[in-house]
């Protein structure tokens, strides 16, 4: 169980790794899909919460700086994620655009109590259909 908590931690960081693909296979090799479920979740709020805390360390002047997008759009999209952006932390386990969607998160500073607690629940519900798909409940 050790093995699939690294990598499911690892793929919900910027690293370009599947959890599903990995919890597919332990959930197929262990008589205790519960504890799979769990692990699993568990590893890959963490890793997502690793990621958001990048997100919540990132500047406004780097944003403009590095990928030169001005302050004027910045704060338009602030006021987008404030609205309504907190939501998305429930797809941030989505291929490919569940680090981006993160890493806005963090750099905009949604609640984070409320954020981690979506967070989770995606990940829970992410895996819990895995279980339910191949029978493992």
């Amino acid at each position: 169980m050790w093995g699939l908590f690294v990598g499911t931690f690892l793929a919900s960081t910027i690293v370009p790794f599947s959890a599903d693909v990995l919890y597919v296979t332990m959930l197929q090799m262990t008589s205790n899909p519960w504890a799979c479920l769990i692990v699993a979740a568990l590893g890959n709020w963490m890793g997502n919460l690793t990621t958001f805390g990048l997100g919540w360390l990132g500047k406004w002047d780097w944003i403009e700086k590095y990928f030169k997008v001005d302050r004027a759009k910045l704060e338009k999209q602030k006021v987008y994620i404030d609205k309504y952006g907190i939501w998305l932390a429930l797809v941030t386990w989505f291929p490919f655009v569940g680090d981006l969607f993160t890493l806005a998160l963090g750099f905009y500073k949604t609640n984070p109590w409320l954020t981690a607690l979506l967070f989770l629940v995606g990940r829970f519900l992410r895996f819990f259909v895995w279980n339910l798909v191949l029978g493992a409940v």
